[in-house]
């Protein structure tokens, strides 16, 4: 089949995807025409991610009283980056004695896991973390698995402003084939695009020019029909995910004001 559909497991958006974007647009008017179903259409959603620069220490006291048994819960300790930084979270207990009472150290790993599951900067997932868990305090009766829960995803949430957090976009490995007459646009347009030229080579015979480049996801949307118009048709191109590499300022600055916005607006 050449429409799909098929739901994104993180963004959980539907996502509808064809041979370009004429295909899509001519399904969605007829699901329009035909069923009278009116859909709300738009660029999919990029799937970020955050991560730390550098190691930060934390000590977070957790404490709720509000009659009868209360929250109690602190945990000392630091987090910092993985050596692989692909590695979604790495939780280290360094903790000597029973300051923590050891029933509770899986809990402070959930607290991690909850951490990392929604980042600070963006609300997207974080990758490459470290957190390790030196010391705490608990309370003969108010410590409890939540407390200790929430008394880490807490620390970690504090705790990454200082990290130096920052977010990170994925990179798409893309190869274009055109005749070689087009090479000057199909560069130019990749440029516009933040890509980077990894080689430029020309076939055997001489007729067709092979570019492969490094080029951030939220750049290629509408780019089929860019390279159609450019290459008068003849131009085509393959692209896979590469890595996730950090975004520029500008671009984390304006992600970082989205976020607060639909967070402000409830819709984050």
């Amino acid at each position: 089949p050449t429409l799909r559909i098929h739901t994104d497991s993180e963004s959980k958006e539907t996502i509808l995807s064809g041979m370009g974007a004429l295909h899509l647009e001519v399904y969605i008017e007829r699901m329009k025409r035909e069923y009278d179903l009116e859909c709300e259409v738009g660029e999919p959603r990029v799937n970020y991610r955050e991560t730390i620069q550098q190691r930060a220490e934390f000590s977070y006291l957790h404490k709720k009283q509000s009659g009868g048994s209360g929250q109690y819960a602190r945990v000392v300790g630091y987090i910092e980056p993985c050596e692989d930084p692909t590695t979604e979270y790495e939780f280290v207990n360094d903790v000597i004695g029973t300051n923590i009472p050891p029933e509770f150290i899986p809990s402070c790993e959930k607290g991690v896991v909850d951490a990392v599951g929604k980042g600070f900067l963006t609300g997207h997932p974080m990758q490459g973390l470290k957190v390790v868990i030196t010391d705490g305090q608990a309370h003969a009766v108010d410590s409890s698995d939540m407390a200790f829960r929430i008394a880490t995803r807490d620390a970690v949430k504090t705790t990454v402003p200082k990290a130096k957090g920052v977010v990170l976009e994925p990179i798409m490995d893309l190869e274009v084939n055109a005749p070689a007459e087009f090479q000057g646009p199909i560069v130019a347009n990749l440029n516009r695009r933040m890509g980077l030229i990894q080689s430029s080579d020309m076939s055997e015979n001489g007729m067709d020019c092979i570019i492969r480049a490094d080029v951030p996801l939220r750049n290629m949307f509408g780019y089929s029909t860019d390279l159609r118009s450019s290459t008068q048709g003849k131009g085509e191109f393959s692209m896979e995910y590469k890595s996730h590499e950090q975004v520029t300022r500008d671009a984390q600055e304006e992600l970082i004001k989205a976020y607060k916005e639909a967070v402000e607006a409830g819709e984050a």
